[in-house]
């Protein structure tokens, strides 16, 4: 029989502290306890064993060799019941309302700041503001698309916004393998339950982005641009595309023609392009208002958008509200812009803009968690409590060199989800990324990914940083 453990003072999404099921999970508990680990293992290797066959891969940069490598999955699933699911669901589109009228905002009159809501400095050392989007107005006032709003549950059960991903988030194509693969493993738990489906996604990936095409295009063309076959989610690009029946293109295969329209360049000659999901950054989009070196962008393209004939989503010049920093005052673009509370709380975070907050930083860096406003991937971040004193010492002086760079948050005790481990089943931590989708309507993905610290006691879920996934089922009942 499985035995599943909990860790002392953690939250488990499974578990309750007396060690009985978590209502949702009760039937998935009870399965997990009469298979033999061998059983379980089996399981394990099938699934590992398909995740080669479908060619589910990811890349890593930071070691050097930048090899693809099979995705790391964990069988044993994460479960959310229904009706918390429908709160956070709420929250989250509350959310992307808000930051997609910050963002508009920015771009035009710029109210918050001269109402003194947002501090004009903090805009001004943006390093995500594009200067070359001032004026412009996508469709249904959205710039932010597609978001991946990273979610963190402490001790007591809270459920957080840790960090919203607004450039070109990634991740949602493992989400959705995740659950074919789940499918096969647990198929009799399907057949007994209620579990939200993920299938509809990309239709509704889709749907979004034929709403953003330029007015009057009764069947808009839908490209999804990709810097090519060596970028870490090249999987995830070709993956969606081929679901969305839409073209998979790189710059070279993109033109914009005299009359300021964007054209795919095809063996029957040029075809127009009315949409363009990029999964290119802003600074390699346009080599003619860009970065000029760019051989991944398309030339004319900014002004293809500004002029209506193309819609790009994420809009350029999303990135501004994909700050850390930034982040910060989320909470307070809801009220100014939307006059409600937030649904979905941040994590209390210290600006070490601020004088007095980057004092305190300074003064408690064993207790906090230190990050850089604009790295990913769990990049440069220190967690306090299990840093050496050099890396302290390297963080403290990086704070005091550049304090707009930098915010801190109070290490929280993140949840655990039972995990099989080396043959055994141990606890290990979880955060959630669930996509949200704006254009004409609002669209929040059913669960997402769920990341797993495949190490012992690690806090870093990243597959960059060897953490693994799971599938994460909303259960309703």
């Amino acid at each position: 029989m499985a035995e599943l453990r909990t860790q002392s003072g953690m939250w488990d999404e499974l578990i309750e502290e007396d060690g009985s099921p978590r209502p949702a999970a009760e039937r998935l508990v009870d399965q997990l306890k009469e298979l033999g680990m061998s059983e379980l293992q089996q399981r394990q290797d099938l699934a590992e064993l398909d995740i080669v066959g479908m060619g589910i891969t990811f890349t890593v940069y930071s070691d050097g060799r930048g090899l693809d490598r099979s995705w790391p999955f964990d069988i044993i699933p994460r479960i959310i019941a229904a009706d918390e699911w429908r709160r956070i669901e709420r929250g989250l589109m509350q959310r992307l309302r808000a930051l997609n009228a910050f963002i508009d905002d920015l771009y035009h009159d710029q109210r918050i700041v001269a109402d003194g809501v947002f501090p004009a400095g903090l805009l001004e050392h943006s390093v995500n503001y594009r200067p070359q989007c001032r004026g412009v107005s996508p469709k249904h006032g959205v710039w932010a698309h597609i978001c991946g709003s990273d979610l963190v549950r402490d001790a007591d059960g809270t459920m957080y916004v840790l960090e919203d991903n607004l450039r070109v988030p990634s991740g949602v194509s493992y989400a959705l393998e995740n659950r074919a693969i789940s499918k096969r493993a647990f198929a009799d738990l399907f057949s007994q339950q209620s579990i939200l489906p993920v299938d509809a996604y990309t239709d509704e990936l889709k749907r979004m982005l034929t709403s953003i095409a330029p007015d009057g295009i009764d069947d808009p063309s839908v490209a999804v641009l990709t810097p090519g076959i060596y970028n870490s989610a090249y999987f995830e690009h070709s993956f969606l595309a081929q679901r969305m029946g839409a073209a998979l293109v790189e710059g070279a295969d993109l033109v914009v023609g005299d009359d300021d329209c964007v054209y795919m360049r095809t063996i029957a000659g040029r075809e127009r392009v009315h949409v363009i999901y990029r999964r290119v950054d802003d600074l390699f989009l346009d080599p003619d208002e860009f970065r000029p070196d760019s051989a991944l962008g398309v030339p004319g393209l900014m002004r293809a958008w500004r002029a209506g004939n193309v819609g790009i989503a994420n809009a350029p010049g999303a990135g501004v509200a994909d700050d850390k920093v930034v982040y910060a005052w989320v909470p307070e673009f809801i009220r100014y812009y939307l006059g409600e509370e937030a649904l979905l709380p941040n994590v209390p975070t210290y600006r070490c803009v601020y004088d007095d907050e980057r004092q305190y930083v300074l003064d408690h860096m064993e207790e906090l968690v230190v990050k850089p406003a604009n790295e990913s991937g769990g990049y440069g971040l220190l967690v306090g409590n299990r840093a050496t004193r050099a890396e302290i010492d390297e963080a403290r002086a990086n704070i005091e060199a550049d304090p707009r760079n930098w915010v801190a948050q109070p290490i929280l005790s993140l949840s655990t989800a039972p995990t099989l481990c080396d043959g055994r089943i141990e606890p290990r931590h979880v955060d959630l990324r669930p996509f949200i989708l704006s254009g004409a309507s609002q669209y929040v993905s059913a669960g997402g990914l769920t990341r797993v610290a495949l190490r012992r006691g690690s806090l870093v879920v990243n597959s960059s940083q060897g953490g693994g996934s799971k599938d994460t089922w909303i259960v309703e009942g």
